[in-house]
């Protein structure tokens, strides 16, 4: 493997009863945990998401609700995931839009504790689609030179993702990473820490409903108080503090904008 590691990698993918973070539920995940030395452990399961499997959405993964009724919940397996991932880096395809603040969700309310603020998050779709802009499928045959076979089955593209995500940093080492704006990022290099770093530079809450502006302040990314700072608008309207608690929001979202509150008020 050519990317070097200095903490375990896990590489993941969820599949799910839908796509809204906040409503829907795991009902099959894969966790491929790339150790420094080389060695991979596969952790692929489903789950009952105790709630009934959308047709629209079966039709994409293959699990109907026979294949997961007698599958535990989530809240059963959280602890031994939670130790699983422990001390891991955490890495996928669309990870940081959509796995990632899945997984949180999942995690808080099975009240277990997963703390991703010490993790390094590397997301090969946002590499992918900085550099080359296309789909898991296409960026597999792009850089592996491989037909994606299983796609949207939990582990084939879970593996697939781990080999893109090598051969990305084969390609690009040394090259400048850009966003959409065309604004220099930084230097693709063979380091996890670097890669997190202009992958994630400007990220505060896992939905996107905040954003670092160009002055590392925390700024709303949505509603009439966009690019405003959050802490300016939680002192002079803290109506907004209490429609964001109680409205349709990620429970990780709600959590970062408390803390954010709270930090104010002890200036």
């Amino acid at each position: 493997m050519f990317l070097k590691l200095k903490n375990p990698l896990v590489i993941f993918d969820l599949e799910t009863t839908g796509t809204n973070i906040v409503s829907d539920r795991i009902v099959e995940y894969s966790f491929v945990k790339v150790m420094p030395d080389g060695e991979v452990i596969k952790n692929t399961e489903r789950v009952n998401p105790e709630r009934p499997i959308p047709l629209e959405s079966s039709l994409i993964h293959g699990i109907y609700d026979k294949d997961v009724k007698d599958k535990p919940i989530f809240k059963a397996v959280a602890k031994e995931l939670s130790a699983f991932l422990h001390g891991c880096d955490l890495a996928g395809f669309n990870i940081l839009k959509f796995d990632v603040p899945v997984l949180v969700e999942e995690f808080l309310r099975a009240d277990v504790d997963f703390d991703i603020s010490k993790r390094k998050l590397l997301d090969a779709q946002k590499i992918f689609h900085m550099m080359e802009k296309r789909t898991l499928t296409a960026a597999y045959k792009f850089y592996c030179g491989k037909e994606l076979v299983d796609a949207h089955s939990a582990e084939a593209d879970t593996l697939a993702t781990l080999e893109v995500l090598d051969a990305q940093i084969k390609r690009y080492e040394g090259e400048s990473l850009r966003d959409l704006k065309g604004k220099v990022l930084g230097t693709i290099e063979n380091n996890v820490q670097i890669l997190h770093q202009i992958t994630n530079d400007n990220m505060v809450d896992l939905a996107g409903r905040f954003v670092f502006n160009d002055d590392g302040v925390e700024v709303f990314n949505f509603g009439k108080h966009k690019g405003t700072p959050v802490e300016e608008v939680m002192k002079k309207e803290s109506g907004y503090y209490d429609w964001m608690m109680k409205g349709d929001f990620p429970m990780d979202t709600k959590r970062k904008l408390t803390e954010i509150k709270l930090r104010g008020f002890q200036k």
